[in-house]
């Protein structure tokens, strides 16, 4: 049985303060605690529901049986699913300097949903480092976490100060915007490296990152379409599948 304590300690996580204080991170659902426990990670606990523990394809010793009913006290979904652990945090990591394959640049993306699934959609299409600015979400958001459906375990995501960064990195490596004044990226010619920027839900690039862009793209509306904008994370996939269409799998 969970106690008082430990419910208070795990919803604190919830929060970034709590994440950061305790050095923690929630994972929920069987697949994405599957990819923790198979991963680089370190596992600090797992709390798993009789289904879980008795069916799961490996299982930690330390696992605590909870109920349901516990595990809906601990838990930020509105239907937890049979599993919680605990990841611990690892240390921040450093955006690269040297540029040989595409790199997904993120200027304040703030939306969890959409943070979480552009993680995913790198990690299908072979993105290895996100860098995104300071002001984006925190990839260890438990709904972020929760969207990336286990991909942060293999995507490496950096948080800088864009500004400082883009001015360090060689001027020959390309540095591509989604912009509204782009160019039609299927017209476009396409390097198989660089850096691919997606700007902020609401606002799209800041004046600031747009400086360093030295090829503005666009997703063309076709029709009499009146839509006004993609929404982020399906406009990366947009963007990344058209990037890699040009190179061999």
């Amino acid at each position: 049985m969970i106690s008082k304590n430990q419910i208070k300690q795990i919803t604190a996580l919830h929060k970034a303060k709590g994440r950061k204080k305790a050095g923690l991170f929630i994972v929920e659902g069987p697949k994405a605690v599957d990819e923790f426990l198979n991963s680089s990670f370190e596992i600090e606990a797992v709390y798993g529901t009789r289904e879980w523990i008795e069916f799961a394809p490996q299982i930690l010793d330390s696992a605590e049986m909870i109920s349901e009913k516990e595990l809906q006290s601990i838990s930020i979904q509105k239907h937890p699913n049979q599993v919680l652990a605990l990841v611990k945090t690892p240390p921040p990591s450093t955006p690269p300097t040297q540029i040989n394959d595409l790199c997904l640049v993120l200027d304040t993306i703030q939306d969890p949903g959409n943070m979480g699934t552009i993680i995913r959609i790198a990690d299908w299409f072979g993105i290895k480092h996100i860098v995104c600015s300071k002001e984006t979400a925190d990839i260890y958001n438990p709904k972020v976490v929760q969207s990336t459906m286990g991909s942060i375990s293999r995507v490496q995501v950096s948080y800088t100060n864009l500004i400082d960064w883009l001015g360090k990195i060689d001027g020959a490596v390309p540095v591509y915007g989604a912009l509204l004044s782009g160019d039609n990226i299927y017209e476009t010619k396409l390097s198989s490296k660089g850096l691919v920027v997606i700007g902020n839900e609401s606002k799209g690039i800041s004046e600031d990152v747009a400086f360093f862009i030295s090829q503005g793209i666009k997703i063309p509306a076709y029709g009499n379409s009146d839509t006004e904008s993609l929404n982020a994370a399906v406009a990366t996939g947009i963007v990344l599948g058209e990037f890699r269409r040009i190179m061999p799998i």
